[in-house]
C-alpha cells in the first residue's frame, strides 16, 4: 500500500513496529481489522480502524472517533466494489458500537471512493510533527 502511495520507509522497520503495537492493541479492541477473500481464501483487501476517545465539540457530541485506516485492494481486485464493500462493514460496526463519526486520512486514489460515500475533506486538515527520532 505505502510502495503504491510513493511512501519511502523501512518496510521492515515498520512491520515490526506495527506487529509490536498490534499485540497490545488487538486483545484490548483498540484496533479492529477486516479483511476481504476470494473463494479461494486469498486476501485481496482489507482495512482496519483505531477507536479513540474524542471530545464532544461543536461537529460531533460523541464521545470516541474511529480513525480507518490502512485501507487497501490489491490492484488485481480494484474498480469491482471491493473497497466499498469493506467500508459499508466497517461503517455497519461503527454504528452497532454506538460510534458516530468516522475520520480518515485519504489517498488519492482512494478520495473517489470516500466522497461518494459522504466524506467531507475537513478545512482543518491533520498536521503531525515528529518529536524526536521514531
Amino acid at each position: 500500500m505505502f510502495t503504491d502511495m510513493g511512501v519511502d520507509m523501512d518496510t521492515a522497520a515498520v512491520s515490526a513496529a506495527f506487529r509490536r503495537w498490534l499485540f497490545h492493541a488487538l486483545p484490548n479492541s483498540t484496533y479492529r481489522a477486516w479483511v476481504v477473500e476470494t473463494d479461494d481464501g486469498t486476501i485481496v483487501a482489507g482495512g482496519g480502524l483505531t477507536v479513540i476517545p474524542w471530545p464532544p465539540g461543536p461537529r460531533y457530541a460523541g464521545d470516541r472517533l474511529a480513525f480507518v485506516y490502512n485501507v487497501y485492494t490489491e490492484p488485481a481486485h480494484r474498480r469491482r466494489g471491493v473497497a466499498r464493500l469493506l467500508m459499508d462493514e466497517i461503517h455497519d460496526w461503527c454504528r452497532a458500537a454506538g460510534i458516530k463519526s468516522v475520520a480518515l486520512n485519504a489517498s488519492a486514489d482512494g478520495l473517489p471512493l470516500y466522497e461518494s460515500m459522504g466524506y467531507q475533506v475537513s478545512p482543518a486538515p491533520m498536521m503531525f510533527f515528529a518529536i524526536g527520532k521514531v
